[in-house]
């Protein structure tokens, strides 16, 4: 054996006693020793996903220490927990099958500030796992998380907004999410948040899948400044973010029209959505598009419209709108969307013009 293999043997087997010796304090009747070993695991396991196989052993005694009356203990276990389940759907798995969720979910009602954040940012990993989501719903962790998004601290909120996105995914969810009123605190988390931030995209797409039922989309409309902090989204919000926030405004016109129609054309929303029809995904032009053809004065059969140009109906829009600088705006907008379409046009023709040319070619 080389002196290589022999130095990387002598390693292993040295962590593997380290790995060991931790796993033994852990189950020590000392407390103390149990905290360290937790903190000690929280530590090497944080980017190592190694560690994290290596002290899947831990998994069980950690659970145990979520159930003792000491803060400190259920913190550096709750810890320990998390970065044990980031990337790792064995522990995930082990750690629920363990009984993990029924301390954890009491934790998001304690008054100890660090420990709720904990157990939200537990609960955002743990539901990552499509076995879990209904699960967790089924827990009553819904309306705990929807209580710290109205009241909590800004990272616990941040956790719940993430969680509570991850949970809605399930079907099952979107309907226990409804029932605890979570818009107006996800419009205020809009309001007060970057719109470029990833918080604002998990709210937008948290929003979406609401505003799909009568009560979501009435809220929306009642609580102040909502559809303002949408549109906001659609125009400064990042890509995935503008794409949620112009299908909200979609669903809600092509649900009930007449009733939310003036609502978002009085917030501005024009300008936002030309600029998406120029330089959105290509879902967020199709939304934009649909959404620009709902809002003009008078809707026409789909059979009337296919053939108009979109710069004809933004301008029937821009005959309604009041103010301005809005109409400015919109035209200054409208030119540059005009200017694009005709560079994307010319470029197909120079396409098919090669492409001929090519052909000829190949017949020669």
């Amino acid at each position: 054996m080389g002196a290589d293999d022999g130095a990387s043997s002598s390693s292993l087997s040295s962590s593997s006693a380290a790995v060991n010796q931790t796993l033994v304090l852990l189950q020590s009747d000392d407390p103390n020793s149990r905290v360290q070993a937790a903190k000690d695991i929280r530590r090497l396991t944080k980017t190592s996903q190694r560690s994290r196989r290596h002290f899947s052993g831990a998994v069980g005694p950690l659970v145990d220490m979520l159930r003792c009356g000491s803060a400190e203990a259920n913190e550096a276990a709750l810890a320990a927990l998390l970065n044990l389940a980031v990337k790792d759907e064995k522990n995930k798995i082990d750690i629920v099958e363990a009984g993990a969720l029924k301390p954890i979910i009491s934790f998001l009602q304690s008054e100890n500030v660090i420990l709720q954040e904990h157990a939200a940012a537990a609960l955002i990993t743990l539901s990552a796992s499509p076995i879990h989501k209904p699960v967790i719903g089924a827990s009553g962790a819904i309306p705990l998380l929807v209580n710290i998004l109205k009241f909590g601290g800004q990272q616990a909120k941040t956790d719940s907004v993430m969680a509570l996105y991850n949970l809605s995914i399930h079907p099952d969810n979107i309907i226990l999410i409804l029932q605890t009123n979570p818009i107006p605190p996800l419009i205020t988390q809009l309001k007060t948040c970057k719109k470029s931030s990833k918080i604002a995209e998990k709210c937008t797409a948290l929003i979406e899948s609401l505003v799909d039922f009568d009560e979501g989309r009435n809220v929306i409309l009642s609580e102040e400044g909502g559809i303002l902090a949408v549109v906001e989204v659609v125009e400064g919000g990042s890509v995935q973010s503008r794409e949620y926030a112009v299908g909200i405004l979609l669903t809600m016109c092509e649900r009930e029209r007449e009733k939310y129609r003036e609502a978002i054309l009085g917030e501005g929303v024009i300008p936002g959505l030309l600029e998406l029809t120029v330089h959105g995904t290509v879902k967020s032009r199709t939304k934009a598009q649909k959404l620009l053809r709902l809002l003009r004065e008078k809707p026409y059969p789909r059979a009337e419209i296919e053939g108009e140009t979109l710069e004809n109906i933004v301008c029937n829009i821009m005959c309604c709108i009041d103010g301005e600088d809005q109409t400015a705006k919109a035209r200054n907008m409208l030119s540059e969307m005009v200017q694009v379409s005709m560079e994307q046009s010319l470029r197909h023709l120079q396409q098919r013009a090669l492409s001929s040319c090519s052909s000829e070619v190949a017949l020669k």
